[in-house]
């Protein structure tokens, strides 16, 4: 679900939107094809969702939100981000860490 990537690294995300919380439950799939899995308080209208799974992988990654940065999947659940600037390890670090204080976020819409 980590990859290394020329300006940092690339995380693959399924999206569960209109969930009670934001929060990661878990991992979708497996192998290569696996993908964060992460529930959305926020709807999937207007890009509401979107933008919500961008906030939360700021505050996980400790990132300002200019450098969360949606690649692939706007209109769809399966989705990749960039994480400008940070290195693959350091993600996986991060991630573990979020994982096991089971991070979640309060956000509207």
């Amino acid at each position: 679900m980590l990859r290394q990537h020329p300006n940092g690294c690339t995380l693959a995300i399924r999206a569960q939107p209109d969930a009670k919380k934001t929060a990661i439950t878990g991992i979708y799939g497996e192998g290569e094809q696996s993908a964060l899995r992460i529930a959305l308080r926020a709807r999937p209208v207007e890009g509401r969702a979107n933008e919500a799974l961008i906030e939360f992988l700021a505050v996980v990654f400790a990132l300002p939100k200019s450098s969360v940065r949606l690649l692939s999947g706007a209109g769809s659940r399966s989705k990749v981000f960039l994480l400008k600037d940070l290195p693959a390890v350091a993600a996986e670090a991060a991630l573990d860490k979020a994982i096991k204080s089971g991070t979640h976020f309060s956000c509207t819409g």
